[in-house]
């Protein structure tokens, strides 16, 4: 199974043994866990940017005082 060295700090390394700790994880785990979480954060971020970009009209319509509305930001962009 392939593996990986990583460097740190000794105040790096001190951090993330702490974030271990707090997840209740090994350091290794912990370790092994961060890429997967944050691609999934990412994913995450990324649906939820394209929801709200094919609500914003719905948003505008319910909430006309709360943000510019979508047709505004666009004739902004445009000059």
């Amino acid at each position: 199974m392939p593996s990986l060295n990583i460097t740190f700090t000794d105040e790096e390394l001190e951090a993330v043994r702490a974030a271990a700790a707090a997840e209740g994880k090994s350091l290794k785990q912990y370790v092994h866990d961060l890429p997967l979480r944050e691609q999934q954060r990412l994913q995450f971020v990324r649906y939820a940017v394209s929801w709200g970009e094919q609500h914003r009209a719905e948003f505008d319509d319910a909430f006309p005082d709360e943000a510019p509305s979508a047709t505004r930001h666009q004739e902004a962009d445009a000059a």
